[in-house]
Formats: structure tokens, sequence, C-alpha cells
């Protein structure tokens, strides 16, 4: 595996939030899946691989690189104002579809799911594009990313499948 990568990634407990079972695994997921496979480089840096430390401050995103060695590489903070649409947008889908796998059949509950992968595909490219020229990502590094920053908004009070 080459440089850029990350090799850990930590959410910031205090800021994480309470969430439901569901959305407790879809973190848990994520950072799993992320691990062992994405793409992640600092632009113009290249002391990968990397750590990332994922925290929310005063609405705003904060990712905090540090290299392998525990170095700090850069910290790049990003306003959430861009994501709230988006993020509100993902929440309302996926509590639709919690509860069609509950009570609807597979064709609806499909339905429901493929709604719920355009709206993430959404929120995935919108990081994307406000990561562009600090860090380059690939497409599931971004949507892995995106599921965690959706786990550091529900520490608002709100979380998908609660």
């Amino acid at each position: 595996m080459g440089n850029n990568r990350l090799i850990s990634v930590e959410i910031d407990e205090e800021t994480l939030g309470a969430s439901g079972p569901d959305a407790e695994h879809e973190r848990r997921v994520a950072i799993f899946d992320l691990i062992e496979e994405n793409s992640f480089g600092v632009d113009g840096v290249e002391r990968g691989p990397y750590v990332l430390a994922l925290s929310q401050m005063e609405r705003r995103l904060v990712f905090a690189i540090r290299d392998e060695a525990g170095e700090e590489v850069h910290t790049f903070i990003l306003s959430l104002g861009p994501f709230r649409g988006v993020i509100r947008d993902y929440f309302m889908i996926c509590d639709s579809y919690y509860e069609a796998i509950r009570t609807q059949t597979p064709h609806q509950i499909e339905a429901i799911d493929m709604a719920r992968r355009g709206i993430h595909n959404e929120g995935s490219e919108l990081l994307k594009e406000r990561l562009e020229g600090k860090v380059t990502i690939d497409h599931l590094t971004a949507r892995r990313l995106f599921t965690l920053i959706c786990a550091l908004h529900a520490g608002q009070g709100r979380a998908p499948g609660t």
C-alpha cells in the first residue's frame, strides 16, 4: 500500500453524542472499511500514512491530521453549513429506511435504499469539493468519511436510525 492513506481514524467522543444501535453500527463499519481501503493524501505533503482525528467545534468540522509517528501534519476546519441540508435529508431517509426494514416489502425497502445511497453520494461529493486543494480522497473514502461526519453531526441531538 502507498503512503497516501489513513491508518487510523479517531472520533472525538465528546462531540459524538448519543446514537441508536443502527447509527453506531454504521459508524463502526465505516471506520473499519475506511482503514481497510482508502485513498487519503494531504496536498503538498508527503508524510503519510496518516492518522485522522475528526471532531466538531463551534459548528465546524475539524480534520486534525498527524503522521504515523504522531507528529501534526495539518489541521483543516470546514464549516458544517454547506453540509446541513444533505445531512438533514440523509437523516430523514435513514429514518424511512430503518422503519421500512421493519414494516415494508423488499421492493419498497430497495427503493428507499436507492434514495438513501443517492443522498449519501451527494454528501460524499460535497465533501470532496470542500476538501479540494487540501486533501485528495477517492469516492469510497469520501462516502465513509461522510458517514462519520453524520455521526459527529448527531452530537447535535440527532442521528440516523434514532
